[in-house]
């Protein structure tokens, strides 16, 4: 009976942590409902001939569902890929992923004028993938032992990206439209134009049905050879499925910084790395932080709005610091 305390333990604090998760996320949700600038009350759901049940159906509660797909799939795209390549500062923002994503949407604005959405998420989704694998191919040439200085090749790359990404826009007149996705904004979802990031439900199943498989890869590639996981495949299924989702919400809803990188860090300071384990966690953390950007972003300066990428950078940029310098610190015994 002693030898089981320490698990029933630990699945007890799971279940408050993620019970202690699902209680902010429901909370900020109700926020993010009934706060703007159109005055909304709950009572307004059974009024549908008002303007207020109009805010709530067609613009408030498509933007809760896509604050919610947006913050637990960009969390969950972070775990995979710090996983699959063993660092802990590497997200989509810090590899050149979200850049990549631009790229193609740039491309695709210039090409397929004409186009609708999906023609240009498919675009965003192939530089997307194209841009990480080349990241990951950089990755394997980098001989050093410093965390540090992955994440740091990562953003040269992701400029670099960006640059061409800016030349080919400056060219063609689209500089502001570059702004638009590079900035995370949820004030232009509306019903009819958010539906798309129900995609990433998928990659988010697909991540938790290989969870353990990734908590493997993390532990290095001689370890999951000996236990009999297809180290490579593996590795290429993760970057697949945090390429993919993450083209998908910056062509929706634009690039939200740093997302992928702290909750993932802060989760795993609480629960370690197992990823069957975080999973639920880190999604609903990630759902709750990009809720929290939002209502900030919508009082602030109310009755105008800051984006959610303004305010997600903020925060993420400070606790990319403190991150920083809590791995860098010297390590007393």
């Amino acid at each position: 009976m002693t030898a089981r305390t320490p698990l029933v333990s630990s699945r007890a604090r799971d279940a408050r942590l993620l019970a202690a998760a699902a209680g902010v996320l429901a909370v900020a949700s109700v926020l993010s409902l009934f706060v703007g600038v159109v005055n909304v009350a709950p009572w307004s759901l059974f009024q549908p001939d008002t303007d207020a049940y109009r805010a709530l159906v067609i613009a408030r509660i498509p933007r809760l569902l896509a604050l919610l797909l947006a913050g637990s799939s960009m969390a969950v795209a972070g775990v995979i890929m710090q996983q699959v390549t063993r660092n802990r500062f590497v997200s989509p923002s810090t590899a050149g992923t979200v850049e990549s994503a631009v790229l193609g949407i740039v491309l695709a604005t210039i090409w397929l004028p004409g186009a609708p959405l999906m023609a240009r998420m498919l675009v965003a989704i192939a530089t997307s993938l194209l841009g990480t694998f080349l990241f990951l191919q950089l990755l394997r040439r980098i001989r050093t032992a410093d965390s540090i200085v992955v994440p740091l090749v990562g953003l040269m790359f992701g400029a670099v990206v960006s640059a061409i990404a800016a030349f080919i826009a400056y060219h063609y007149d689209l500089l502001q439209l570059v702004d638009t996705w590079t900035t995370g904004s949820f004030s232009r979802v509306l019903r009819g134009r958010y539906e798309p990031l129900y995609a990433v439900v998928a990659g988010l199943l697909l991540a938790y049905v290989y969870a353990a498989r990734f908590t493997v890869v993390g532990m290095g590639e001689r370890f999951a050879v000996n236990l009999g996981v297809h180290y490579r495949r593996i590795v290429n299924l993760g970057l697949a499925i945090a390429a993919i989702t993450t083209a998908i919400v910056v062509v929706v809803v634009g690039a939200i910084p740093f997302l992928g990188l702290i909750v993932p860090n802060v989760v795993a300071m609480w629960l370690g790395d197992n990823v069957r384990r975080t999973l639920p966690i880190t999604a609903l953390a990630g759902a709750g932080f990009v809720l929290v950007c939002d209502v900030i972003g919508r009082v602030i300066r109310h009755p105008y709005e800051i984006a959610v990428g303004t305010i997600a950078g903020v925060i993420g940029c400070v606790v990319f610091l403190v991150l920083i310098l809590r791995a860098r610190a010297p390590r007393t015994s």
